[in-house]
């Protein structure tokens, strides 16, 4: 199929039969075996795949390994997209949009929760613009480009469970957003943070009515977005830079009347996102940007990553940290994202893509795939979603 010789994996069924192979499993389970038994304390697992190729069938039959083997163990999932698709050719885009959905659906059921990746603006059948952020110039089409703004947004999203110091755990993360079904999050990241040098953070957060970072969950930005719960991460910000107030003399703001960064940082988001459950993390360690890392910044940046007063007058040195804003969110947004596939899924004709349920998949199981997508988007469903969806259905 499409030069299987070459051993591609094209097709989501492609990717679960690799794994139904008996020695394919035996190798995966000894490797497995051999780096649980090497864990002082197992937490839990991280599966990173591609969401729109073979690779998320290979995800799914993974994941449902794990669940079955080491249930209690949190599996957190990230799903990966390329920042450009090809849409030119309509059968590849066709698979592409089968796989991405099988994916999201097998991924969420059996991890404790599933985070899409990507710096794509769609996941759908009409292409968008990449995500852009106002101080990094990056080409979406070099992989390692829009891997190293993931790889920075991944790293500090990850903070909460994965240093020595924290005091939480993969599962502990995912049961703080993933209740009553939402079994999906949004990924959103600030790179760099935009803060003056030698600025306090009270001073950099007031200058930005809305949190100044990007969705990376491949769908549109919302102004004044909302969302049910979070776990945000704030590095390389130094957490005794705050504004001194002088003794008699009233704070600038409420957030200069906080006693440390910690608190500054939450003050601020449940100012932002008043009701939502909001959990902060603030680090002094910045994301380092030593080679190989792309030297795409803007000349307005220091060393360190953060705002210069004037540009240079002479060559940028280069940045080899930036301070980094992420968050991990339970969102309305996702409504959005997942009915919006559905709905694209829905437009499809399916009977032009024999060859990819040829490959394993069954025309039964995969309209159970995209009612249980749709199931799944109702989770993030509020009134103003509810509103949108039935216009949309009007103009259709």
């Amino acid at each position: 199929m499409h030069d299987g010789d070459c051993g591609c994996l094209e097709a989501f069924a492609q990717g679960e039969g690799l794994l139904q192979d008996t020695a394919c499993m035996e190798e995966l389970e000894d490797r497995l075996h051999y780096f649980v038994e090497e864990c002082d304390y197992l937490q839990g697992f991280q599966v990173l795949c591609d969401l729109h190729n073979g690779f998320s069938g290979v995800g799914a039959k993974v994941t449902e390994l794990l669940c079955d083997e080491y249930s209690g163990k949190g599996i957190l999932s990230w799903g990966l997209t390329p920042a450009l698709s090809n849409v030119a050719d309509s059968q590849r885009n066709a698979y592409r949009l089968m796989n991405t959905a099988l994916g999201i659906v097998h991924l969420s059921t059996h991890s404790s929760l599933f985070c899409p990746l990507s710096l794509s603006g769609s996941l759908g059948l009409k292409p968008r613009p990449p995500v852009t952020f106002p101080y990094i110039s990056y080409d979406a089409s070099l992989n390692d480009h829009s891997s190293a703004i993931l790889a920075a947004a991944l790293d500090t999203l990850t903070v909460p469970y994965r240093l020595s110091s924290s005091q939480g755990s993969i599962l502990h993360l995912a049961e703080t957003l993933n209740f009553s079904g939402r079994k999906v999050a949004a990924a959103w990241v600030s790179v760099p943070f935009p803060a003056l040098h030698g600025s306090s953070l009270p001073d950099a957060l007031c200058t930005h009515r809305d949190v100044p970072w990007k969705p990376l969950a491949s769908c549109r930005e919302r102004k004044g977005s909302s969302c049910f719960a979070q776990s945000v991460v704030l590095r390389g910000v130094c957490k005794d830079r705050r504004s001194s107030t002088s003794a008699g003399r009233q704070p600038r703001s409420p957030l200069h009347a906080c006693e440390s960064t910690e608190h500054v940082l939450q003050h601020y988001l449940h100012t932002v996102f008043p009701g939502a459950f909001s959990t902060s993390h603030v680090l002094e360690q910045p994301c380092y940007t030593p080679p190989p890392y792309p030297q795409f910044f803007s000349p307005c940046l220091s060393r360190q990553g953060f705002l210069l007063d004037k540009p240079p007058t002479s060559s940028p040195a280069a940045v080899e940290s930036i301070p980094v804003l992420a968050a991990l969110q339970s969102a309305p947004l996702l409504h959005t994202l997942l009915y919006g596939l559905y709905k694209d899924l829905q437009k499809l004709n399916t009977r032009r893509c024999a060859s990819f349920f040829s490959a394993g998949v069954e025309q039964d199981d995969f309209q159970e795939a995209l009612h249980k997508l749709r199931t799944l988007s109702q989770c993030y469903e509020t009134e103003l979603e509810a509103d949108e969806s039935e216009d949309e259905a009007d103009s259709d």
